[in-house]
């Protein structure tokens, strides 16, 4: 299996090689198209003046002809009886047609540049042959030429073709090289990425990327990071969540087998055992409570699949909910205000938003003193519906506020644990609101009251 670096160093030889052939055809094309057809008449209008010349000064068509030679064109000459005379470096083929010798001495111009056959891979500007020239008639006193011209390629571009052969190969290796090391640069934080991924799955958080770099690979290393440390997070919360199980269990769990060990003596007082059995009834409710609130929880992480959404009336079932938590309220003699408009409607599952609603309107039950308030606001705002349950307590300390709607967390532990509490009711109330596409959120100051806001 190839690694990563040979594979970016194979893939972008492979992209300069192709893209060196498709530039090659591509230019080909171009001349055949265009090039050729331009060459061919430049070369006319040069082999016409040659002709002229020589018409014009009969005498000095051999002397002439070589210096042109000399100056980078090859030349034929064919006389009326079929002789050939050439002039200048000799053509590869010697491949032109009777035909179309005959027919230059007749006094047709012969466009052999223009007529080379259109092919992908030659280029006709380069093909030393004899019928990839162009021919004029030229008349030398009372005899009659035919005068064939081509540019001598060697001759005219020789060192040029050198000085960029030269160029190319020297871009080549000087690109292979640059390559090498670049690629390497570009692989190693890749590399580092996934000795990370390794160092992760044995449970190792603590990672040191380079994150200063601005390209992709940098975000790249920077999510990375970002996500190292909310693993982390996760892991720690799973132990402590598994921390807090155990003691929310134990505990109870500690009381019902020592009391009931208690009940099995024969001389307890009637009294004592019946508060034993009714501590031991107190903590089978808080065993019953805690399992069933741990498989909500359960159930809500699953995701939203199982939930019922319908349209509702959101004042009915504040109200309704209000009323299953009447009794709690007159026993500590709380008042209840609630402001929401009557043609208010939201869409979701209404068991689990009532479960909301008496979370939050229970928590500020247990926590406010008694004879104090709670109100709870509704109002669209834009295309949401906000939903405020406000209290005047005491209010929270900033320092709890971030640990809210962790599980199992609990501002006042005795208290809590008195109340019944089992500490995942915050927990829930966030889960099912994130289920329905909405934020919970939690204000408060000490004896300013707390305020919570669930937009839906």
């Amino acid at each position: 299996m190839r690694s990563l670096y040979a594979r970016v160093l194979l893939i972008t030889l492979a992209t300069i090689l192709v893209s060196s052939f498709l530039g090659f055809f591509v230019s080909n094309m171009y001349y055949h198209a265009k090039l050729k057809p331009y060459n061919d008449r430049k070369l006319v209008g040069i082999a016409e003046q040659m002709a002229s010349f020589i018409e014009v000064s009969p005498e000095t068509m051999e002397s002439y002809l070589h210096n042109a030679a000399s100056l980078g064109y090859e030349i034929l000459v064919v006389d009326e009886q079929g002789g050939e005379r050439y002039y200048g470096s000799s053509f590869r083929e010697r491949d032109l047609t009777t035909e179309a010798k005959q027919a230059v001495l007749a006094g047709e111009i012969y466009h052999g540049v223009a007529r080379f056959p259109n092919q992908p891979f030659v280029s006709g500007f380069s093909d030393n042959a004899s019928s990839n020239t162009v021919g004029v008639p030229l008349a030398k006193g009372t005899s009659r030429h035919a005068l064939f011209v081509r540019p001598d390629v060697l001759l005219q571009f020789g060192e040029l073709r050198s000085f960029f052969a030269m160029i190319g190969l020297l871009a080549v290796a000087f690109s292979v090289l640059i390559l090498l090391a670049s690629t390497r640069y570009l692989v190693g934080p890749i590399t580092r990425l996934s000795e990370a991924t390794k160092r992760i799955a044995q449970g190792q958080y603590q990672l040191k990327l380079p994150t200063k770099r601005r390209d992709e690979i940098g975000r790249l290393a920077a999510h990375f990071m970002t996500m190292s440390r909310e693993l982390e997070r996760v892991d720690q919360a799973r132990q402590q969540f598994v921390a807090n199980v155990s003691h929310e269990i134990q505990s109870p769990l500690t009381s019902i087998q020592g009391f009931a060990q208690e009940l099995a003596h024969p001389d307890l007082p009637p009294d004592e055992r019946e508060r034993f059995a009714d501590i031991i009834a107190r903590e089978s409710r808080q065993l019953s409570r805690l399992s069933k609130q741990l498989l909500l929880l359960a159930s809500l992480e699953q995701g939203g699949e199982a939930m019922r959404r319908e349209k509702f009336n959101l004042r009915a079932q504040l109200r309704q909910t209000a009323q299953l938590l009447e009794w709690q309220l007159e026993e500590k003699e709380l008042a209840l205000k609630l402001a929401v408009a009557d043609d208010i409607e939201i869409e979701g599952d209404q068991v689990l938003l009532m479960q909301v609603w008496t979370n939050l309107i229970g928590n500020a039950i247990r926590h406010i003193p008694a004879g104090r308030s709670i109100e709870v606001r509704a109002e669209r705002e834009g295309g949401r519906v906000a939903v405020r349950v406000s209290d005047t307590g005491d209010g929270i300390d900033a320092a709890h506020l971030p640990f809210l709607f962790d599980r199992f967390y609990r501002a006042d532990r005795a208290r809590e644990r008195e109340s019944g509490s089992v500490g995942l009711g915050l927990s829930i109330a966030q889960r099912i609101v994130q289920l329905h596409g909405g934020t919970i959120e939690a204000e408060s100051s000490p004896g300013q009251g707390t305020t919570f806001t669930v937009e839906l």
